[in-house]
């Protein structure tokens, strides 16, 4: 191994002031200057200017970095297996599969047609293209395909894409025979799609002027191309609520879900007859979530009805109404029902059991077997089974499984040093079966890697699970640099992921850890509700404690701790560094919604009024507005000594307006003792939105870019910058 020497420094730059206005806030019996508002309207042509200089400040004080990021790029490169495909999934007559091609940055879509017997695609078929998100990407710099779904018949692709990072996406139809879209162009489309049966109609939903899905509309092939003249079938006043929708998997029904943070409601379209428009199935009720899936004459309802950690009911389709409910899996404090899939002989219920994902499959049949008597307790589980997976810390979804008449089910399973591996499981017998494990090239072996699971104490005595891998061999003896993540919002469960990125971390030393903060989902219902609302700035001590407990237990030294967020991940850091900046060496926010009270305070910015039951109404509610003001990064920095800062956003983010970021750094700079060795930097993407870029090696250069930011202030020697496995 080479001598240690001192990693890259920092360059030193003069980085840009924007311009001070005078403006002030005036907001219950307080006023304070905010002479930075007007970077809030991002039509102001003082703006593009500035994010470009900051983009250009952020190459000079990382230029000294180039070779770390090259070399950091080229281990993501040479680990990632470029040329390579999904496991082929049936849905109909077709087997499908997504591919990568060595030097192209998207995938490619294709099919083959069944060899005739429902077990696999016919090996003299030829693999058709369905679409190529490189020829779609030609000419832009910028490409997300929102939604994407074959038409019942299977020769039509109807498609939803974004070339901004806006997410108001165009609505197209491709007829598969000849490869060539219908003249449909329908602009401001939103996520959600779904096809009639006869494959001769398409819901779509679309947004508001706040970006927000707020409509569905029908749209018949043939008609007027442009959607000018599509049916309405439903419209969402109520700025708070989100519509969305999905085909059933059995194909009889499309549901149409409109939803707030803590409220839904449920309509139901036949989609054999769409002109008839949506039916109310489940109305709202005030704090009570449904969502729902369709079983021949019943819904199977996940709802928290009198149930906080949710619970599992089914219901007559034809009068879903909640007196009718039937229990099927009942509440039990501290398992959290998450969700439920259904297929023609089985359910899958996704749960939460001691704050780790389980899969448990019903036989359906069964269930059913009564009629209109509701199952016994002892029936339920007669017809259950949970799947059984290692101990430890780990993610777990439903992968492909698109099929309604199925006797198999497929799932994807990964964790900090176990690649994504996709199993199919018989469904009757419990034979499962590897499909893919995603691969990592480059001699990788995931017994060179270990994680566990630790608990830090929070200072009101909660116990905050957090998740940590490191090379094997790496000493646990507080010397160690820590790179520490958390998000902590909307009930998201930062699950254990696995990461070829990631690797080139451990590989020089560094612990990654993830700290489960309240806030998040991990631990249930009660674990989101205990951070959030008035009760938020529990997921910023939540972190600070993980840190210091990992400095404490020698996991890593108490003066090389890094954090890391992105979105409400970005206000958790940014935050927590207001209450602990001394605590830690750099602070990456990706994206991050930093500038929160003055974001909530606009009615008018894009989604703010479906926050307000998140992170409460500083508008009307003082308190509100006092917690807000207490924690709101921005507003919090304190003087004295920061760690190095490295901020990122995007001119075209929906979400995290990149007015947030931009004002982020600038008050960094304006309150606190910067210097070289702790610059604080923002790298604005200006044709991106809240995702970053959209091709895959954009994407590595960008996280081989923000790796080498993370080493480099945390000093990490060239010697440990020598990949230990060589």
């Amino acid at each position: 191994m080479e001598p240690t020497s001192p990693p890259p420094r920092f360059a030193a730059a003069e980085a840009p002031v924007a311009e001070r206005r005078p403006a002030r806030r005036l907001r219950h019996g307080t006023d304070e200057p905010d002479d930075l508002a007007w970077m809030r309207d991002h039509a102001d042509p003082a703006l593009r200017p500035l994010l470009e200089a900051e983009d250009a400040h952020a190459d000079v004080v990382l230029a000294p970095l180039a070779e770390l990021v090259d070399r950091i790029e080229g281990e993501i490169r040479d680990r990632t297996q470029e040329d390579d495909e999904s496991v082929p999934h049936r849905k109909g007559d077709w087997w499908y599969r997504s591919r990568t091609i060595e030097g192209a940055s998207y995938a490619v879509y294709e099919r083959r047609r069944d060899r005739g017997d429902g077990t696999g695609p016919a090996d003299d078929a030829p693999w058709e293209v369905v679409l190529d998100e490189n020829a779609l990407a030609e000419g832009h710099d910028y490409l997300s395909v929102g939604a994407a779904e074959v038409s019942p018949d299977g020769w039509l692709l109807a498609y939803a894409v974004d070339h901004d990072g806006s997410e108001a996406h165009v609505l197209r139809v491709r007829d598969l025979r000849t490869g060539d879209d219908l003249p449909v162009a329908i602009a401001e489309a939103s996520y959600g799609l779904a096809w009639s049966a006869d494959s001769g109609t398409l819901l779509y939903t679309t947004l508001d002027p706040a970006r927000r899905p707020w409509r569905v509309r029908t749209h018949h092939l043939g008609a007027e191309p442009t959607g000018a003249e599509d049916a309405l079938v439903l419209e969402e006043p109520d700025d708070r609520f989100w519509v969305g929708l999905g085909a059933s998997r059995s194909g009889d029904l499309v549901l149409v879900d409109v939803s707030s943070a803590v409220t839904s409601e449920l309509h139901v379209v036949d989609a054999h007859a769409p002109e008839a428009g949506a039916r109310l199935a489940v109305p709202r009720r005030q704090g009570v979530e449904v969502q729902a899936v369709h079983h021949g004459d019943w819904l199977y309802l996940v709802s928290n009805d009198g149930a906080l950690d949710f619970a599992l009911w089914r219901a007559p389709l034809a009068a879903p109404d909640p007196e009718r409910w039937q229990p099927v899996i009942p509440h039990s404090p501290g398992t959290r029902v998450l969700g439920v899939e259904s297929f023609a002989h089985h359910l899958v219920v996704h749960l939460r059991t001691g704050g780790r994902p389980a899969l448990r499959i019903l036989d359906v049949d069964a269930l059913e077997a009564g009629g209109d008597v509701p199952p016994t307790d002892e029936e339920v589980t007669a017809a259950s089974r949970d799947l059984d997976f290692p101990d430890g810390g780990h993610s777990l979804s439903g992968a492909a499984n698109e099929e309604w008449e199925t006797d198999r089910y497929r799932f994807a399973y990964q964790s900090l040093t176990t690649p994504a591996t996709v199993f199919e499981e018989v469904v009757a017998t419990g034979e499962r079966t590897v499909l893919k494990r995603a691969p990592v090239l480059g001699g990788f072996d995931p017994d060179d890697y270990e994680t566990t699971q630790v608990w830090a104490t929070a200072a009101d005595g909660t116990r905050v699970p957090i998740s940590v891998a490191r090379r094997a061999g790496v000493p646990h003896d507080g010397s160690a640099p820590l790179v520490l993540y958390g998000y902590g919002a909307y009930e998201i469960s930062m699950d254990p992921w696995f990461s070829i990125p990631r690797l080139s971390l451990l590989d020089r030393g560094v612990v990654f850890a993830i700290a489960h903060v309240r806030g998040g989902g991990e631990m249930g219902r009660r674990w989101y509700e205990d951070g959030k609302l008035l009760a938020k700035a529990s997921s910023f001590s939540d972190l600070v404690a993980a840190a210091d407990h990992l400095a404490v237990e020698g996991w890593c030294a108490p003066d090389r701790i890094a954090l890391r967020g992105g979105s409400a991940g970005g206000l958790l850091v940014g935050a927590a560094l207001n209450l602990a900046p001394e605590r830690f060496r750099a602070v990456v926010g990706e994206v991050p919604f930093v500038d929160a009270l003055n974001t909530i305070l606009d009615p008018d910015a894009p989604l703010t009024a479906t926050e307000w039951e998140e992170w409460g109404n500083p508008i009307t509610d003082p308190e509100v507005f006092a917690a807000m003001r207490a924690y709101s990064p921005t507003e919090n920095i304190g003087a004295g000594p920061y760690p190095a800062v490295l901020a990122t956003g995007g001119l075209s983010d929906p979400r995290v307006g990149v007015h947030e970021p931009a004002t982020w750094v600038q008050r960094l700079r304006e309150r606190t003792d910067t210097s070289p060795d702790r610059p604080v930097v923002f790298r604005v993407e200006m044709g991106a939105g809240h995702g970053g870029p959209s091709g895959r090696y954009d994407a590595w250069r960008k996280e081989a870019e923000t790796l080498s930011f993370l080493l480099t202030a945390l000093g990490v020697s060239s010697s440990e910058q020598a990949l230990r496995s060589t």
